[in-house]
């Protein structure tokens, strides 16, 4: 793909000025186009596209205010975006002028606080010294001040069209400190998404700043393997008394209606019960007292002087600024924060006062020495600390010192990604046996995480894995592996991943030795011998399915792997079958114990010789089997007198004494012929020859020597799935002497050393499917064979191939248009598209009646949708839509039915939006512009009418088109409010559908204000609804008080529902009035209505004894107020259920489903405000439906409510959808 090599920059311009972007591809010749707001720019008076070879530019004249943008650049499959910001160009200054009178001048002057002046643009705004890591910000948090009480918000926005998951947003305040867990009442974190601009904006409100808030400040923003951050200030700054104030003039209370006392010291909410004491003024300064005096002081301090506004007092000692003393020794100070990567070098710099004057650099508090990776240097006024090649020991906090003032700064030192050397192998073992999955990463003490089948593994209580660190390696170790480690262990980096998969497997007792049949002679011994690849497993011997007990003659004996039956002395009755069965596995080793009579019979001094092979009436020529690489030993007794020569032959090719591994021994009445560590080529026949004078016999014996197979040829790969293979091998040659029972199957991964066997148990035929591979990594296969003998050695490997799958079919394939000579089809991308890239889309269609498919189109189109022309009228086609991939087509999407290729006529259809659906509330004085989609062929008439009648053309302006028509107010009045209907119409069909708009105002002031009643402190109030509600119901009342000497309105109840209310705590000797605003869905009703008559809050001098009450039992059982309601969601988004609870004490809050607790389960969130519960479902899938609990407990009692949820399949809405619309 031509992917740009020069990518656009957002700029920023001012109105009516120009502007250029670039961009270079990599090709001279690839086609590029240019978009805004993802619509496709064309060359024109606004717009100059230019092309020179490989650049490319977009120039945008006169910019407006409409022009600030996202803009995109599209090169091939290449897209990338970037904006324009505009900026207003600096207005004049206006005309002094004075500013308009208050109505009513309090009567000493309120002193104008004096504002700081504005600091330096460097100042202000310090760089961000941290190193974009990907560039994942759009808009960074700016460094700012603010004085102490005051709010300020920092704002980080974020881009998520290029992130494959939601990105993660934390705030620090210093070095470490994050401030989620600080969020309260003067720190909120926000969040908010732009579903049309994919752009995520975070917050940070500051509310009413304190002294202690200042310092630097880190927004850090995550998602998967990428990452970003940025630095930013908070200067806070406290309020300073100016020069010559009178706070006790400030504080006086005032009056405007002409009273006698106005201005006067009112010290009647300090009084209590004292008589008032009178002090003569003397000329002091009051806040410096203040200033000086402890918080506790305050009140005593406001009485003795005359400040009976205490409260007011407060807040503007709170606001006094301080005179921030300048520093003497510097001229410039180190930034809040420095970033370095890894390895890289930093200079930090400083300017002093003082060019002759020394510094000193400090670490964490200490002097640091110059050295090689600390350089010292001075030039002019200006102070140098350079450290070179810095490490993770260099994150720390440096300070500058000059005598006794400091300058400090935190440098930050960025790890490189640790990237993955050595990857994970995967690895099959026996139950109960240990595993090590070892991979290597880039550096030494990096952190990795290790995941199994996506979920994070850590140390638990059982120590069930354990992780090492040696150097570069990291190790997982799982102790004693059962069938439940099975799975897909991954482990990450944040520069990498790799994953292997691991499979445990019952333990398969093997067998190295088996027994072997014996032929022994009396007075002999007999030993049976077995060796088994498990030397902690036990077993029993039997003789004819008796069990064999040990005595002076028999021996049984167990040594490591190995287990003998040794017999002494064997006799008639030991004759018979013997059988070894293993505890615990159900198979068994069996061999016979044939007893070989001698007969010796007396003859004379002339006795011929005699080949004694007849055991128990067998014949003389027998076939004894021996497994190849075990021992031959024959033992053939004989008789002759003269004892005869014995000669052993094979074919013709005499065998004697000493030959390589065949050995021939002749003793006294026996000859002995032993082959050591049996070969294929001793099988064969062999002739014993007994001669003496007397004669000579013969003796025929076939041995037979079989073996594991040969290694069957390297297997073929048949064909590869997403996750499997078909592979296909051919028998061996030799099948060593015995039938092949099966063969066994190995694979491993291209770049792997370690091969899986995928069966056990052999597997009888020559094709096998192999399954549980990776997509896109390549495999290599291997075969074994099996007889009865064992397994042969392993076949070469197959040649490499990667498991990848065609793409699934595409979906929801629709006719969107048909003309008499074309037509246009719809489509969307497949739902999986595998590990291989998608290369495009093959569109063919055959006549109905034939089987030949005609391609619609050269190649392959990127498209979902495409125009197929040059069709003849009225022929009957089908369809099909083929995605393809590397592994070639997927399966064909089709329509249901063969299409008509004629212009068809579509009924009239309104397709009214959700919002419409509803009451449309407008303000008055909005525009209202609704535009309502609609479908027919051909055109169909659009008709608008307002409450039965025909739609005046002077209330309202309606613009049609083919597919939708527009109704437009520019100015909504309440005369406006009614019911639209829209009808469609094609000649007798026709369709309805109506909007009703409700045009709302300001509410009228209500009606009939009075006093009802006064007693104590307290007094009852009175009134009607506003005869006009703004034509919307009326929400609630607002109720001020106001004290006469004053006239300033304090806010008593606000969004009260009632039409009467009681107003308390009112002070004793003041006189009041009252009013009361209308509130609906759009405010405040724009006047008040007061109260005619005062109030006089009389001064009583009786002592007040209040009478005892019994306390209230306030606890109450837990009660659902709203229950939880069924619902059918979509899969895939997010989906909350929602009920209210009350209950005091606060009840305790548990959620099931069914009937299982999920409240630790992280895919599950819950939520509890202000008695609302909210358990929030992330992406569910079809298996989260079920039937959802939630349990409310606490000491007075419990409740329950539940409900069904129903998680309905993307693919199940989609045919929805296009079930209703054919």
């Amino acid at each position: 793909l031509p992917l740009p090599l020069k990518k656009p920059k957002t700029q920023e311009a001012e109105e009516g000025s120009s502007v250029i972007f670039e961009a270079e591809t990599e090709k001279p010749d690839a086609k590029v186009k240019w978009q805004c707001n993802s619509k496709d720019i064309a060359s024109d008076s606004k717009y100059i596209i230019a092309a020179d070879g490989n650049k490319h530019s977009l120039t945008i004249k006169a910019i407006t205010k409409e022009d600030a943008s996202v803009y995109a650049v599209i090169a091939g499959g290449s897209k990338v975006k970037f904006e324009l910001k505009v900026v207003s160009q600096p207005a004049e200054d206006p005309a002094d002028g004075k500013p308009e009178e208050a109505s009513s001048q309090p009567a000493v002057a309120p002193v104008q606080e004096e504002t700081p002046a504005p600091a330096q643009a460097g100042d202000a705004h310090p760089p961000d010294t941290r190193q974009d890591l990907t560039g994942l910000f759009t808009e960074k948090p700016q460094s700012g001040e603010v004085t102490v009480g005051e709010n300020i918000t920092f704002v980080a926005k974020v881009n998520a069209e290029s992130l494959l998951k939601k990105p993660t947003v934390k705030w620090f305040k210093g070095k470490w400190m994050d401030l989620a867990s600080k969020s309260g009442k003067h720190l909120q974190l926000k969040e908010t998404y732009d579903r049309n601009t994919k752009v995520y904006t975070f917050e940070m409100h500051i509310i009413a700043a304190k002294a202690n808030f200042a310092g630097g400040y880190r927004c850090e923003v995550s998602s998967k393997d990428k990452f970003d951050s940025c630095n930013f200030d908070l200067t806070v700054h406290e309020a300073r008394a100016p020069e010559g104030l009178d706070i006790r003039a400030a504080f006086r209370r005032t009056s405007t209606d002409g009273n006698d006392d106005s201005g006067e010291l009112d010290f009647s909410t300090l009084l209590k019960k004292r008589t008032v004491q009178v002090h003569t003024e003397t000329d002091v300064d009051v806040w410096n007292i203040l200033s000086q005096a402890p918080p506790s002081e305050y009140e005593k301090i406001a009485f003795q002087y005359g400040i009976t506004d205490l409260r007011g007092m407060l807040k503007r000692l709170k606001k006094m600024k301080k005179e921030e003393k300048k520093s003497e020794a510097f001229l410039k100070k180190l930034d809040p924060a420095y970033q370095v990567s890894k390895g890289h070098k930093i200079k930090l710099a400083v300017e002093v006062a003082n060019s002759d004057i020394e510094v000193k650099w400090l670490k964490n508090g200490q002097e640091i020495q110059p050295t090689g990776r600390y350089i010292f240097e001075s030039v002019g006024n200006m102070r140098y600390l350079t450290i070179n090649h810095c490490s993770l020991a260099d994150d720390a906090a440096y300070s500058c010192k000059v005598g006794d003032e400091k300058c400090t700064t935190e440098l930050f030192v960025k790890e490189p990604p640790i990237l993955i050397v050595k990857n994970l192998e995967d690895q099959m073992v026996m139950k109960g046996e240990r595993v090590e999955l070892e991979c290597e990463v880039s550096e030494e003490g990096a952190n990795v995480k290790w995941e199994k089948d996506g979920v994070e593994l850590t140390r638990d209580e059982s120590f069930k894995y354990r992780f090492k660190k040696d150097g570069c390696k990291h190790v997982l170790i799982i102790n004693e592996a059962t069938k439940e480690d099975c799975g897909h262990y991954k482990v990450k980096t944040n520069g990498g991943e790799s994953m292997a998969e691991v499979l445990v497997q019952e333990k398969e007792l093997e067998v190295y030795q088996s027994i072997a049949d014996l032929t022994v002679k009396a007075k002999d011994q007999a030993v049976f011998k077995c060796e088994v690849s498990d030397e902690n497993v036990r077993g029993t011997w039997y003789k004819n399915g008796v069990e064999v007990k040990p005595d002076a003659r028999v021996n049984i004996t167990h040594i490591g792997r190995i287990h003998k039956l040794t017999i002494d002395d064997v006799k008639p009755e030991d004759e018979g079958d013997y059988t070894f069965v293993p505890d615990g596995y159900a198979f068994n080793l069996s061999a016979k114990l044939n007893f070989l009579e001698v007969k010796i019979d007396y003859v004379p001094r002339q006795d011929p010789p005699k080949i004694h092979l007849d055991c128990l009436g067998r014949t003389a020529e027998s076939t004894i089997v021996v497994v190849a690489g075990n021992k031959l030993r024959l033992d053939v007794p004989i008789t002759g007198d003269p004892a005869p020569t014995v000669i052993w032959t094979k074919g013709e090719k005499v065998v004697t004494e000493g030959d390589g591994r065949v050995h021939v021994e002749t003793t006294k009445g026996h000859c002995v012929f032993t082959i050591e560590c049996a070969e294929r080529q001793d099988e064969g026949i062999y002739s014993v020859v007994v001669r003496n004078p007397a004669g000579e016999d013969t003796a025929d014996i076939h041995v037979k020597v079989v073996d594991v197979p040969d290694p069957p040829m390297a297997p073929t790969i048949l064909s590869v799935g997403e996750d499997s293979c078909v592979v296909q091998w051919e028998p061996p040659l030799f099948d060593g002497g015995q039938p092949i029972i099966g063969y066994v199957l190995e694979r491993k991964k291209l770049k792997s050393y370690r091969w899986m066997r995928l069966n056990f148990d052999p597997y009888p035929e020559t094709t096998y499917e192999a399954k549980r591979m990776i997509e896109g990594v390549p495999y290599e296969m291997r075969v074994y064979a099996v007889n009865s003998i064992g397994m042969s050695r392993h076949s070469p490997a197959s040649q490499p191939f990667v498991p990848i799958a065609p793409t699934s079919e595409p979906l929801g394939l629709c006719v969107d248009d048909v003309s008499d000579t074309s037509i246009t089809l719809k489509w969307r991308r497949p739902e999986r598209i595998g590990s291989a890239d998608l290369e495009g889309y093959g569109i063919e269609y055959c006549k109905e009646g034939t089987d030949e498919w005609i391609p619609a189109m050269e190649g392959l189109t990127e498209r979902t949708s495409m125009v197929i022309k040059g069709l003849t009228t009225g022929d009957k086609l089908q369809f099909r839509v083929r995605a393809y991939n590397m592994a070639g087509p997927s399966a064909p999407a089709t329509l249901a039915q063969p299409i008509t290729i004629r212009e068809i006529m579509q009924r009239p259809k309104i397709w009214l939006p959700r919002n419409l659906r509803q009451t449309l509330i407008k303000k008055v004085g909005d525009t209202m512009n609704i535009v309502i989609p609609f479908q027919g062929k051909p055109r169909p008439k659009v008709t608008w009418s307002k409450d039965g009648e025909p739609l005046d053309p002077t209330l309202a302006s309606v613009r049609n088109s083919e597919v939708d028509t527009i109704l437009f107010i520019r100015k909504t009045e309440r005369k406006h409010s009614g019911k639209y209907e829209l009808q469609v119409q094609i000649e007798n069909v026709e369709d309805k559908a109506a909007v009703t708009l409700q045009v709302v105002d300001l509410p009228g002031p209500p009606e009939a204000l009075k006093i009802v009643d006064t007693w104590g402190f307290n007094v009852a109030l009175e009134w009607k609804p506003p005869k006009d509600n703004g034509n919307c119901e009326i929400t609630g009342y607002t109720i001020q008080k106001a004290d006469k000497k004053t006239m300033e309105w304090y806010t008593v109840h606000d969004q009260y529902r009632r039409t009467h209310c009681v107003v308390s705590n009112l002070i004793m000797g003041n006189e009041y009035v009252f009013r009361v605003f209308s509130i609906n869905l759009v405010g405040l009703s724009p006047e008040p209505y007061c109260t005619k008559d005062s109030v006089y809050i009389q001064k009583t001098g009786i002592i007040y004894k209040p009478p005892s009450y019994k306390d209230h039992d306030f606890t109450e059982a837990p009660k659902f107020t709203r229950p939880l309601v069924d619902r059918s969601v979509i899969a895939g988004y997010n989906a909350t259920l929602s009920c209210a609870v009350r209950g005091i004490p606060k009840p305790k809050v548990t959620w099931y489903k069914n009937k299982m607790d999920i409240s630790n389960e992280a895919k599950y969130r819950t939520i509890s405000k202000q008695g609302v519960l909210t358990l929030e479902i992330r992406k569910p899938c079809p298996f989260d439906g079920g039937v959802y609990t939630c349990k409310a407990v606490n000491d007075s009692g419990e409740d329950i409510v539940e409900c069904k949820l129903e998680v309905r399949p993307t693919h199940q809405i989609i045919k929805e959808k296009y079930i209703n619309i054919f």
